[in-house]
């Protein structure tokens, strides 16, 4: 059945070579009960590691019923553990944080069993061996004796074809020991083939062959009895289809699961910089949003698709207010080109505003028919302007909310006259609050042009042209065609223009290159918390060396053993999104309910987007950890403590 030619294994240890084995050359028959016994350091453990597929020789020919296994790949030495070894340790090697029955059943989830059987099967076991009422504890609430013959369940859940015990009683007082060997003794009745590694002779005498062991070599070879078992039922392993890989990640979640929680102070440190970077993006993005669609929402407020028309050179000209240039000949003018929709002068002038006994300072604007619509001011009560009002300079006026508050505080003002600079005019309507950058306390009335520019200030000369292009022209194509018509109009440039799609543009640009700025910060946040799992998941490793063993030991593949690590990983990741993402609609929501000027506007994108990115981390991030975990040496991960 096993069959060793020639091995040797020798452990290099800085500088100093340990030649533990030496030319061993063995025979081991199905159904033998084998003992291996030597002095400690003899390289007794070192050769039933390397029977049991823990560990491979530096020399030499390992054939298991024809096959050499020398040249096997970790995953199929594992599987080879999985279906044809079963492990009883000296110190038992059970999972702290599995039950007795999850203990026995974990070696069947990596051998593909299915859960309803294996779990049958592990609980028909462990009631064979006298603990039944035992099957939902956890190791630290069993015996010595009862940790033992959980592990003995365990090495036989998926047939344990070979039993392989390193000093099976070592760990235990005389009356549990003879109880196990007594157990190990029925199982080789019942077919396994037994090999057993102790340094006690007495419990080397219960088996049918003696092999004696010495500073690498077989000193002695010694048949008792010829006495072999045929196995009466061999236990078929699972499918390695969709369900046994299901089992696998699910068991692997699990573990996961139950690691972060058992260390919720190291786990919540871990996602602190996932939290903040989360947090930061989404409301960066958020803030950014907000305050981009308030600009925007302002620019509507003084129109969108709108030209406006200045005289001079341009903004901080100082001759500007001097200059005379343009007329309500050039607003006609303006009006009739196919790319403009409309066009309406403007001007104003300041003043004193009275009514019975209050006087006030305000502003008074004029503009055309259309004037209010195109700079976004909307009508709240009473009526707009009309052409008419306009061709006959009407005596009406509008008033804006802050003028209603101060001169009419607590009555009607529609159809009552006041005066601007002791020129009466009838309120005819009352605009809604309308600034475009804010609030703003100043006094505004909003009459024809044509009243102003005749009866109030005489001045032929209007202020600005305002101008709306068409919905289906290229504002910037406009303004060019505007800038070009009106310059031959003139005869010379004495006038400049602000296009209202410009300031979008700009603002909009300046505002993405503010969130970028500050999502980069947040991402290099993102990042940093990303080294702080690895950093977290490394140590994590480190501290479950040995859990990591045992899984290999019966079974686990390098792909389960990556798998768990770098669930985990990416659980903190996502765990730490989530919080992050619940950390930035909490600010908010406070920041809203606030009302600091506008409000932070959330999306559904961004919120993906963090969760994707915490996600990518942890895969990012928690590789490196997982790798060194499904890497480890089966045997060098046994021996940590």
């Amino acid at each position: 059945m096993l069959k060793l030619t020639n091995i040797n294994k020798i452990f290099t240890l800085g500088d100093n070579k340990l030649h533990v084995l030496r030319d061993i050359n063995l025979e081991i028959q199905k159904g033998e009960f084998v003992a291996i016994i030597g002095q400690s350091g003899s390289g007794k453990s070192t050769l039933m590691n390397i029977i049991g597929c823990l560990d491979s020789p530096t020399s030499g020919e390992y054939e298991i019923e024809g096959k050499n296994i020398t040249t096997f790949t970790a995953d199929e030495l594992a599987t080879l553990r999985s279906q044809k070894f079963g492990f009883v340790f000296q110190r038992y090697n059970l999972i702290s944080t599995l039950n007795s029955t999850q203990n026995v059943a974990l070696s069947a989830v990596y051998a593909g069993i299915d859960k309803t059987t294996r779990e049958k099967r592990a609980n028909q076991i462990l009631t064979d061996l006298d603990l039944s009422e035992r099957l939902n504890s956890l190791p630290n609430k069993l015996s010595g004796g009862q940790q033992q013959r959980v592990s003995i369940a365990r090495a036989l859940i998926n047939g344990g074809e070979i039993i392989l015990a390193d000093e099976p009683t070592g760990a235990l007082d005389s009356k549990s020991g003879i109880m196990v060997m007594e157990i190990i003794k029925n199982l080789h009745k019942q077919g396994h083939t037994i090999i057993l590694v102790t340094h006690d002779s007495s419990i080397a005498n219960w088996a049918n062959r003696v092999i004696e062991i010495k500073d690498g070599k077989i000193l002695s070879d010694v048949k008792k009895s010829d006495e072999k078992f045929e196995l009466k039922e061999e236990v078929k392993s699972g499918k390695f289809g969709l369900n046994a890989a299901k089992d696998r990640f699910m068991e692997s979640l699990k573990m996961s699961i139950y690691s972060i929680f058992a260390h919720k102070m190291r786990s919540i440190l871990t996602m602190l910089g996932i939290i903040i970077g989360i947090a930061s993006v989404v409301c960066v993005v958020a803030l950014g949003t907000g305050s981009q669609e308030q600009i925007l929402n302002s620019i509507k407020r003084i129109g969108t698709n709108t030209i406006e028309i200045f005289p001079g050179k341009g903004f901080g000209d100082m001759r500007s207010a001097q200059v005379k240039s343009l007329t309500k000949d050039d607003a006609d003018f303006l009006g009739k080109q196919s790319f403009l929709e409309y066009s309406t002068p403007n001007t104003s002038t300041s003043g004193t505003i009275t009514y019975e006994n209050i006087s006030k300072t305000g502003s008074l604007r004029g503009g055309g028919a259309n004037s209010l619509q195109v700079s976004g001011v909307e009508v709240e009560t009473g009526r707009n302007f009309t052409q008419d009002d306009v061709d006959r300079s009407a005596p009406v006026a509008i008033i804006d909310a802050n003028t209603k508050n101060e001169i009419f505080p607590n009555s009607d003002p529609i159809g009552k006259y006041i005066l601007f600079n002791k020129y009466p005019l009838q309120v005819i309507g009352v605009a809604a609050d309308s600034d475009a950058f804010g609030s703003s306390e100043n006094l505004r009335i909003y009459v024809p042009y044509t009243t102003v520019i005749n009866n109030i200030t005489g001045d032929r000369y209007i202020h600005t042209i305002t101008v709306k292009v068409r919905d289906d022209v290229d504002a910037q194509v406009a303004e060019e065609q505007l800038v070009k018509v009106l310059t031959q109009k003139h005869g010379t440039k004495d006038f400049f223009t602000r296009n209202s799609d410009t300031i979008k543009q700009t603002i909009e640009s300046t505002t993405g290159t503010m969130k970028l700025l500050i999502a980069s910060i947040a991402v290099i946040s993102l990042i940093v918390g990303g080294i702080g799992v690895m950093n977290i998941m490394l140590v994590s490793v480190t501290e479950r060396t040995k859990e990591i063993g045992i899984r290999m030991a019966i079974g686990a593949r390098k792909g389960d053993i990556l798998q768990q690590f770098l669930i985990e990983a990416i659980i903190l990741c996502v765990l730490g999104g989530i919080i992050g993402l619940i950390f930035a609609y909490t600010f908010g929501f406070i920041f809203n309910y606030l009302n600091l000027g506008f409000v932070m506007k959330f999306s559904t994108l961004p919120a993906l987007m963090s969760l994707f990115a915490s996600s990518a981390i942890g895969i990012v991030f928690g590789y490196l950890p997982a790798r060194s975990a499904s890497n480890l040496n089966p045997i060098d991960a046994l021996s940590q403590e």
